[in-house]
């Protein structure tokens, strides 16, 4: 049995393509409900609080000018440590079904998962967590493969929209952000990678102690990309927001 609806996305994938195409500021949808009950159910209840593993991978960082960039941010990439759910969820999501859901999705060729999930796997913001502006690094490193997508997918049992939050989409430019995107129960969201897909999460998160932003993250390969979407080698792209020094 599947743990995704991915009957349903495939019956109306051609309507969710054109979407995806004509999303604005750069290709991405929002997919509300991706998760069975059952699984939604058991893979919240499966997510790791931060005490209960010691080896979270915590990703402060700071830009070249040495400004806080990152912070309070855990992650978790070990799948033999996730539980049974949420492991077959990745498994799933990583599949040759989904591969060619999202392929039709997207209409990027021949995808490829990260099995070892860098920098990806299960996410968890605490408390006055930030993430700045930025467009993602666009090489997996040691394969030479090109960064094409992020999925993410939230497991947050409630959410109150004053904590914040927010996944924030900005325009190419970084004049203005576009779109909004709240980290709700069971809502995942797919966006194209490139140079200036910038994004992020930059006022500090305002949740209440024990209580963590919680998603599943999973980035997607190719073997080569369009030419105009090519560059150089690079890491995290950082960016300031009008009026930020």
């Amino acid at each position: 049995m599947l743990l995704t609806r991915l009957d349903a996305l495939e019956a109306r994938v051609a309507d969710d393509a054109a979407a995806y195409a004509g999303a604005d500021p750069f290709p991405h949808i929002v997919i509300d409900g991706l998760l069975n009950p059952t699984a939604l159910e058991q893979a919240m209840r499966e997510f790791p609080a931060p005490q209960a593993i010691e080896d979270w991978r915590r990703a402060d960082a700071v830009d070249a000018q040495g400004r806080v960039a990152q912070k309070l941010k855990l992650g978790y990439s070990d799948e033999l440590r996730f539980g049974p759910t949420l492991r077959a969820l990745v498994h799933e999501l990583h599949s040759s079904p989904f591969l060619r859901y999202l392929e039709r999705l997207t209409g990027i060729e021949r995808l490829l998962p990260d099995a070892h999930m860098t920098g990806g796997g299960l996410h968890q913001y605490l408390p006055g967590a930030v993430l700045r502006m930025h467009a993602d690094f666009n090489k997996l490193p040691g394969f030479e493969l090109d960064r094409r997508l992020n999925l993410l997918v939230y497991l947050n049992p409630a959410w109150d929209p004053a904590w914040g939050g927010d996944l924030e989409l900005w325009d190419r430019g970084m004049k203005a952000c576009v779109q909004r995107i709240a980290p709700l129960s069971n809502r995942c969201v797919v966006f194209s990678t490139t140079h200036d897909s910038f994004h992020g999460m930059p006022d500090p998160l305002a949740c209440p102690d024990g209580v963590t932003r919680r998603s599943l993250a999973l980035y997607y390969y190719s073997n080569g990309r369009p030419e105009a979407e090519r560059r150089g080698e690079h890491s995290t792209l950082w960016q300031a927001r009008p009026g930020e020094a």
